[in-house]
C-alpha cells in the first residue's frame, strides 16, 4: 500500500534556516509531498518564487501540516502536526545545545557525539523520541562540485561567532588587518546573523583589496571555496571539518586536538601558515571528530529525516508521556503571531 502525501511546515526565525531547510524540502517534493513556509520575523522575499508562504496561525491551522520543523530551540506548540528539531547548528561546545524545553516530539541528531547525549535525556524525560539522521544542510556539501578561487591563492575563511563573550572579533581585527596587507591570501569574514554591529564594526573597517565581507547568508559555497576556516567557538568549525580542511580557533572554549588552538593574536599567521602547508597536528583528530560528530557521507540526510517522521506518524506517540504545556511560551508564540 504506498504512503500517503504528507505535508510539511518550516518554522523560520533566521535567515541561515534556508540553507538547513531547502535540501530537505527538495527530498520532501522528490517524494511527492507538499511543503510550505512560517516566517517569524522575516520578510517574504526571502523565498523562492515556487515556495509556498502560510502567513498566519490561521492559515497554518487550515493548512494542518502532518509535521513542522524548527531549526531553532523553539516552535510554537499550538501548530498541529508533529514537532521536529532539526537543530541550528553542530555547536555541541555551546551552552544550551542539549537544552530540553519540552517543545518537540522528535530530534533527528547527527551523529554519536550529539545522539548519546539525547538519548540520555530521552529515557530521563519520557517525552520526545530521537533519530539518528545526519543534518540536511550537509546533503550539499557531498555533492561533486568544484569552488576553487579563480587566480588560485589561498582563501581564508573568517567566521566569528556572535555571542560577547565568544566571539574574537574584537580581539582580532588589527592582527587580521595586518595580515590582509601583508601576506598574498585572500579572505572572506561571513558574519553570523546575530552578530551585533559593535563587534563587527572594527573588521569592517579592514580595508584590503583581498579582504572582503559576504553578502549572502549561504555558507556552504564558502566552505567548499576556501582552504582553511579561521574562528574561535563556533559552530561552523565543525561544519568546515566534515570537509576535510583544517580550523585554526582562537580561545576555542572546549580546545581539542582537532582544531589548531590559538590563545593570542600574535600567533595567528604561524597556525595559518601551517594549516594551509598541511604540517599541522590535528588531522587525524579532525577526522576522527568529524565521523563521531556527522559520520554520513552520502548526501542522504534529508531522506533520513523524513524516513523518521514518516515512521513516528506512522506509529503516533504510544510509549511516550505528554509534553509539558509550556504555557510562557505558548503565550509568547501567540502574542507574536496573532
Amino acid at each position: 500500500m504506498p504512503k500517503p502525501s504528507r505535508r510539511h511546515l518550516f518554522f523560520v526565525e533566521l535567515d541561515y534556516s534556508f540553507e538547513i531547510l531547502r535540501p530537505l524540502q527538495a527530498a520532501a517534493r522528490a517524494r511527492g509531498d507538499e511543503v510550505a513556509w512560517f516566517l517569524n520575523g522575516l520578510a517574504p522575499d526571502c523565498l523562492r518564487d515556487d515556495e509556498k508562504l502560510l502567513r498566519s496561525v490561521a492559515d497554518v491551522r487550515e493548512w494542518n501540516p502532518d509535521a513542522v520543523y524548527a531549526p531553532g530551540n523553539e516552535v510554537p506548540p499550538f501548530f498541529p502536526g508533529l514537532k521536529v528539531q532539526v537543530f541550528h547548528g553542530l555547536g555541541i561546545e555551546k551552552k544550551g545545545h542539549f537544552r530540553i524545553r519540552g517543545m518537540f516530539d522528535l530530534f533527528c541528531t547527527f551523529g554519536p557525539l550529539t545522539t548519546i547525549p539525547f538519548q540520555q535525556a530521552a529515557r530521563k524525560h519520557g517525552w520526545f523520541r530521537v533519530v539518528e539522521t545526519g543534518w540536511p544542510k550537509m546533503d550539499p556539501l557531498f555533492e561533486t562540485t568544484d569552488e576553487s578561487t579563480a587566480d588560485g591563492r589561498r582563501l581564508v575563511l573568517y567566521a566569528p561567532t556572535f555571542s560577547p563573550s565568544l566571539t574574537s572579533a574584537p580581539a582580532l581585527a588589527e592582527a587580521l588587518a595586518a595580515l590582509a596587507a601583508r601576506r598574498d591570501w585572500q579572505w572572506i569574514v561571513k558574519f553570523h546573523p546575530k552578530m551585533e554591529e559593535r563587534f563587527a564594526a572594527p573588521i569592517r573597517a579592514i580595508e584590503a583589496p583581498n579582504f572582503r565581507i559576504a553578502g549572502s547568508s549561504r555558507l556552504l559555497p564558502l566552505l567548499r571555496r576556501a582552504d582553511v576556516m579561521l574562528t574561535d567557538t563556533s559552530s561552523v568549525a565543525a561544519e568546515f571539518m566534515l570537509a576535510g580542511k583544517p580550523v585554526v580557533a582562537f580561545r576555542n572554549r572546549a580546545p581539542g586536538p582537532h582544531l589548531i588552538n590559538v590563545a593570542e593574536p600574535g600567533e595567528l599567521e604561524a597556525a595559518l601558515d601551517a594549516a594551509l602547508a598541511g604540517t599541522d597536528a590535528s588531522r587525524d583528530a579532525r577526522e576522527r571528530y568529524a565521523r563521531d560528530m556527522h559520520p554520513y557521507r552520502d548526501g542522504k540526510s534529508s531522506e533520513r529525516v523524513l524516513d523518521a517522521v514518516e515512521d513516528m506518524l506512522a506509529s503516533g506517540r504510544g510509549g511516550l508521556k505528554r509534553k509539558p504545556l509550556s504555557l510562557m511560551r505558548r503565550f509568547k508564540y501567540w502574542r507574536a503571531l496573532s
